[in-house]
């Protein structure tokens, strides 16, 4: 069986040739190896140096260029317009020999190739993955029309969580982060975490308000250092334009933090193995691989109670959630953390049965 992917994940070119694309989502696709005998994706690949949190596909997945868009400015937004009907044509063209299709949403080209694959393409089996906020409060106009014209169609919808009034085609599937190997891994690093001293904490993700590590700094601000004196070090994994501002704001701080950039995905995890927390005060989310991932090795969630996060994420027994999503929410978190004993909080990091949930393995068996 031949698999067609459509997405916006960016890719680079590697000084070799090798294409390389983001990370978390090349693993999800090679998994997909396992169910279909061969992959295309087709999704945009971007100028300049690979990160250093991308990836190289197994020889069973094609990676195949669709124009190139987005930004934040009006003229790059228009370039939806020009570049739709060649897209829409590559797009056509690898669907007439694949047995199915995913289509990855929401997505700046969802606005038309939804549209496309719900109208004129009613024969060609497959199904949307719908990986944000499902119940996000005033959404993007995009993305609410996305979300709308999902809920409408009639093809299979995976999404974020469990809701009230849940149309019966769109199906919850936990967003897929960890090989069998690792959840293994997991385990073992949680039986050799200890809570009684030199805890460490960690952020992963964009340097944005969006991702609430504003609202870190605002709150570690807030709090003495008595209060955190045990707390040595907080990791910060990820870039962003306002990384400059970022590190020079917390510089007043009391205690340490180092600026990663980007990493390996090997190498988060080696920093999630010797952190206790992983904040993530993020303002809407679907449900963030990071947080599953964190979890499995030992990390307690500090995060905040968006979408689905909630769902498995239960607050004092397994995590803590932030309310209210402000400085004073966090710092109340911050604090009942640092109060909690070494003994309890172990007790909360093992509260993880749900994460065979979120293993490729799992998700194959369900797609």
């Amino acid at each position: 069986m031949h698999l067609t992917i459509i997405s916006h994940t960016e890719h680079y070119q590697s000084d070799k040739g090798k294409i390389l694309g983001l990370a978390s989502t090349v693993m999800e696709i090679n998994a997909f190896l396992d169910i279909f005998d061969s992959i295309s994706h087709l999704a945009m690949l971007h100028e300049g140096k690979p990160p250093k949190n991308t990836s190289s596909y197994k020889s069973g997945v094609q990676f195949v260029a669709i124009p190139k868009i987005g930004g934040r400015k009006f003229v790059e937004k228009l370039e939806h317009v020009y570049s739709a009907t060649k897209t829409l044509s590559i797009i056509n063209m690898h669907l007439r020999n694949a047995d199915y299709f995913q289509f990855r949403a929401p997505t700046g080209i969802g606005v038309y190739v939804i549209p496309f694959l719900v109208y004129f393409k009613r024969k060609n089996k497959g199904w949307f993955k719908y990986a944000g906020n499902w119940t996000q409060k005033n959404p993007p106009v995009s993305y609410y029309f996305q979300k709308r014209l999902l809920e409408k169609q009639s093809k299979k919808v995976t999404i974020n969580g469990f809701w009230h009034k849940q149309p019966e085609h769109c199906i919850t599937f936990e967003n897929p982060c960890l090989t069998d190997l690792e959840l293994e891994q997991g385990k073992i690093a949680r039986q050799n975490k200890s809570f009684s001293r030199d805890i460490e904490v960690c952020f992963v993700g964009r340097l944005e308000s969006e991702k609430g590590f504003d609202l870190i700094l605002d709150a570690l601000s807030r709090i003495s250092k008595l209060e955190y004196l045990n707390l040595k070090m907080m990791h910060v994994v990820g870039t962003g334009h306002l990384i400059d501002v970022y590190k020079e704001n917390s510089q007043h701080l009391s205690m340490q933090i180092t600026f990663h950039g980007l990493l390996p995905r090997s190498k988060v995890h080696e920093l999630f193995v010797r952190s206790h927390a992983l904040i993530l005060p993020s303002k809407s989310e679907g449900f963030p691989k990071v947080i599953s991932e964190a979890m499995n090795y030992g990390c307690i969630p500090i995060v905040s109670n968006v979408s689905s996060i909630g769902h498995y994420v239960k607050n004092g027994k397994n995590g803590l959630l932030i309310e209210p999503l402000s400085p004073f929410g966090l710092v109340e978190q911050l604090q009942r953390f640092f109060s909690i004993t070494p003994n309890e909080l172990c007790s909360m990091m093992e509260n993880v049965d749900f994460l065979q949930k979120f293993s490729y393995s799992y998700y194959n068996k369900r797609v």
